[in-house]
């Protein structure tokens, strides 16, 4: 991990606690440039009736808009929970040079959980990394899902 990953994800995490003030699965996102946070997202699928309006899709989106570009090559994605395969598929698509995520997602993991993306067979392979702060990252779900039972 560099050393400002942890920093990105604190912003990730943030990000996670105003999908949680709204109601939402507590997911967030931000695509950082050169050091600099280029867009920033949370899940809003409920808010927008919208079940693609996931931290993910909405955060590339904003980037690619901030860059006026839908290539991400020199873009780096931070988010709190790992992609499903419907983000993952964006992440390759949108060319995205490193994916840095936090928790686990053994429910809807696209990247290793549930199904293993195959990006060996993609034109484009991000550098992965997993398991930052993914304590903090995991527990705000836990919390939020226990609070619906």
């Amino acid at each position: 991990m560099r050393k400002d990953d942890f920093y990105f994800m604190h912003q990730a995490l943030k990000e996670a606690e105003k999908a949680l003030q709204k109601n939402e699965v507590p997911v967030g996102a931000v695509i950082v440039s050169g050091g600099n946070i280029l867009s920033r997202a949370y899940n809003q699928c409920v808010s927008l009736n919208d079940p693609t309006a996931h931290a993910e899709i909405l955060v590339i989106r904003e980037a690619c808009q901030v860059k006026g570009n839908w290539r991400l090559n020199d873009c780096d994605l931070y988010v709190t929970l790992e992609p499903c395969p419907m983000c993952t598929g964006a992440v390759v698509l949108s060319r995205l040079r490193r994916l840095v995520y936090g928790a686990d997602d053994p429910k809807g993991g696209g990247v290793r959980s549930v199904m293993e993306f195959p990006f060996e067979m993609t034109n484009h392979i991000p550098e992965i990394r997993r398991g930052l702060l993914s304590e903090e990252c995991g527990q705000i779900l836990k919390d939020f899902f226990l609070s619906k039972r």
